[in-house]
């Protein structure tokens, strides 16, 4: 098990690595409830969480606006009724990398309540 909610996101530039199958893989064994999704030929992982109504589901949103704000890594965000779909990808690279892996993860722990 990776432990990616522990790491801390690196500067990305243009060229970087994408993230390996193997990285995606141990990350959605991981995190299981993520699904990697391709948008205009770029791939993503995307996420949607269930919450009681729009302030909860608002509440999660900002919570999750100020973690990428703090790793200066951010997704894309569709906040709704009772749900929050969160996708991650790396512009830079248009593609998924070893940071979308770790946002991901805590993504989780702030929905879970354990914020990082």
């Amino acid at each position: 098990m990776t432990e990616y909610a522990g790491m801390k996101c690196e500067v990305c530039r243009v060229g970087a690595p994408p993230a390996t199958g193997e990285q995606v893989e141990q990350f959605l064994t991981d995190c299981p409830d993520w699904e990697v999704i391709t948008v205009d030929e770029v791939p993503q992982i995307r996420r949607v969480y269930k919450l009681d109504d729009f302030a909860a589901a608002l509440d999660f949103t900002n919570k999750v606006g100020a973690l990428a704000e703090r790793e200066g890594h951010h997704p894309a965000l569709l906040t709704e009724w009772g749900r929050v779909t969160v996708r991650w990808w790396t512009h830079k690279i248009h593609g998924l990398h070893l940071n979308d892996l770790i946002m991901g993860a805590k993504t989780d722990r702030i929905y879970l309540g354990d914020a990082p």
